[in-house]
């Protein structure tokens, strides 16, 4: 009875909201838990005749089962997709989701490197072999402008305008934006393509690929987050670091250096200026030096 309604959605998540297929998925989960749940209560209303009541019943039954406040939340932003589409389609004339409550969640800020836990994490790549060299680059690049890790491991050769200092990048739901590139990258990436990438196999469809592994193909999310831990050790880092930690650090040092806040959402390619924020959060001391340097009280 539902099917039509998933049909349609599915296609809407594609074409109108131009999300990934792992985001599309992901919705469609969350209505396909809807729906096994109205199959297991017998309830056979359609999207237009569910009441909050409904939700609020269905929401309170998978709580039961032990799923995380996180999932939830994830399950209901999904639900509430779903019925902004029914109304754009007319599907439905009211939304019984908009007074639908996610559970709380307590947000913990990761952890951030400081500039130089970045240098001292650099500082270890061996820079003897192949290897090396690549890596410094990828680094590099990361840190100078704040990509996510799908975004470099798909980097191409086309994609760079370094002569005028900026890289093109293909972000979520194919949204391309142009981002400025420093210098250290810039030199990094040349050394990188000049003396080490031309002498390697290049496998057929990857020419364009600006970072290979050594079998001529284009690296692995998995392998760049190998690569950082690796170093972050190697550097006597203790912190919880990932490749997204590069991210959120190049985040937080624009906006502790004075950054504005809509120039760091433009570059790293967020649609909300909240979740801008929730990536640039600042430390006390950063706040409690700001209050001492600029505040009359504090004087």
């Amino acid at each position: 009875m539902w099917e039509p309604y998933k049909k349609g959605f599915k296609a809407y998540l594609r074409l109108e909201r131009s999300l990934s297929e792992n985001s599309v998925e992901a919705y469609l989960r969350d209505i396909n838990k809807l729906t096994d749940y109205l199959i297991a209560s017998n309830n056979t209303k359609n999207p237009a005749d569910l009441h909050l009541e409904d939700l609020q019943k269905f929401v309170k039954e998978t709580a039961k089962t032990g799923m995380s406040a996180t999932s939830q939340a994830r399950m209901i932003s999904g639900i509430k997709g779903f019925y902004k589409y029914c109304l754009t389609e007319n599907i439905t004339q009211t939304d019984p989701s908009v007074l639908l409550e996610a559970p709380k969640l307590k947000r913990a800020l990761p952890d951030v490197l400081s500039f130089a836990e970045i240098e001292k994490m650099i500082a270890e790549i061996d820079l003897s072999t192949p290897e090396g060299g690549r890596n410094k680059a990828i680094l590099e690049t990361m840190y100078s402008c704040g990509l996510r890790v799908s975004e470099v491991v798909n980097l191409k050769i086309s994609q760079l305008y370094l002569d005028v200092g900026f890289i093109r990048v293909t972000g979520k739901g194919d949204k391309e934006r142009l981002i400025p590139i420093g210098g250290d990258a810039i030199k990094h990436i040349g050394i990188y393509r000049h003396q080490i990438r031309i002498h390697q196999p290049i496998l057929k469809d990857y020419e364009d690929f600006l970072f290979l592994n050594n079998r001529g193909k284009h690296l692995s999310r998995v392998m760049i987050f190998y690569i950082i831990k690796s170093l972050a050790k190697k550097a006597g880092i203790t912190k919880s670091i990932s490749p997204h930690t590069f991210r959120h650090s190049f985040a937080t040092h624009l906006i502790e250096g004075g950054a504005d806040l809509r120039a760091v959402q433009e570059m790293l390619g967020h649609e909300s200026i909240t979740t801008t924020e929730i990536y640039t959060h600042l430390d006390r001391d950063f706040l409690r030096s700001t209050l001492t340097s600029f505040h009359p009280a504090f004087k």
